[in-house]
This record gives C-alpha cells, structure tokens and sequence, in this order.
C-alpha cells in the first residue's frame, strides 16, 4: 500500500507502514532524494523566521537541515546525535520516544555547539513531526544550552502535529488504518 502525495510541488508515493495492529503510518524519507530535499529547504526556508542556528536531530532530518543552511548561507548547523562520539566534550542529553522507534532513546548536544547557541535564536527543523516527542527533547537541549528557540518547522505534520500553532510545516500527513484508508 502507497499513498501520494505532492510536497513542495513534486509528487512522491509513501509507503504505508504499521505502527501497530491498528495504527499504520506513511513512511517518508528525504535520504536519496536530492530533489525533494533541495526543494523542501526552499519552500521551508521562505517560511522561516529570522534564526541564528538550525538545530535537527540525528538521522532524517540531516539531508534537509544541511540544504537548508546550503541555500541560506550558514556557516553551520547543529546536530543532536543518537549517541555519543569521541571527538564530543561535555556533553548535554536527553531522553526521546519517537513512534518511528519502539525503544527510548537519547539525544546529545556537543558542549562545543551548545556554547555556540547559547543566547542566540536557534531554528529547529526535522523531516516530519508526528507526536512531538523528538522536537520535545530538541527543545530540551536547546534551552539546557542556553540558546532560544526561534521556530519549528518540518517537512510533514503528521496526526496531532497538524493542530498545534507552534509548528509551521509544508504539507499535513494522515494517519492510516490496517487497510490503508485515512483515519478520520
């Protein structure tokens, strides 16, 4: 089962995922698709309120969170990572529960970028934004390190992400039962 949908004018078939025995999603990914990331980050970026720093969080909104920076002229972004790597120091962390992923995770922030956003507006981006859970814990870090958060944004809102003011997307991304059919 697929369902279609245009995003940022191009036209992509998601794959309809089960969550659960009664909920099923529609699978969106931006990684090997250079066309539609390129045109997301310029349909984002006009949206964009003024921001010092984008922020994303480790894997899927890397793609985007580095074309938007590309086509704004950034110098940097900001990565929250799934986990540690030797090069970090002290480290800034929180926990996550994403509905793509069955298990808790965590997210890091590099002291180095931490005293980078401290007291400046900082952007956060992510490919879809569903129960808020990864945007909650991108917050987290955000305000543990001092910077402020200027704007959400996503590519897709997906169920109750599409009611909430906060969050300014592209498109809004329904939710499916078992047998494909939108969820009403």
């Amino acid at each position: 089962m697929e369902y279609r949908m245009n995003i940022a004018g191009l036209e992509r078939d998601l794959p309809i995922c089960p969550v659960n025995d009664k909920l099923y999603i529609a699978g969106f990914v931006i990684f090997g698709d250079p066309e539609l990331t390129v045109a997301c980050a310029r349909d984002l970026l006009a949206k964009a309120p003024a921001y010092d720093y984008i922020i994303t969080a480790e894997a899927k909104g890397i793609p985007l969170a580095h074309e938007m920076a590309r086509q704004a002229g950034d110098a940097r972004y900001i990565l929250a990572r799934k986990a540690t790597k030797l090069y970090m120091r002290d480290i800034f962390e929180v926990e996550v529960h994403s509905i793509t992923t069955n298990r808790e995770q965590h997210l890091y922030l590099d002291g180095a970028d931490a005293e980078r956003i401290k007291g400046k507006k900082v952007l956060i981006v992510d490919d879809v934004i569903s129960t808020g859970e990864s945007l909650s814990a991108l917050e987290a870090l955000v305000e543990k390190a001092g910077g402020q958060i200027c704007g959400r944004m996503a590519i897709l809102a997906e169920g109750d992400a599409q009611d909430r003011g906060d969050i300014i997307y592209l498109e809004k991304l329904p939710l499916f039962n078992p047998d494909g059919s939108i969820m009403e």
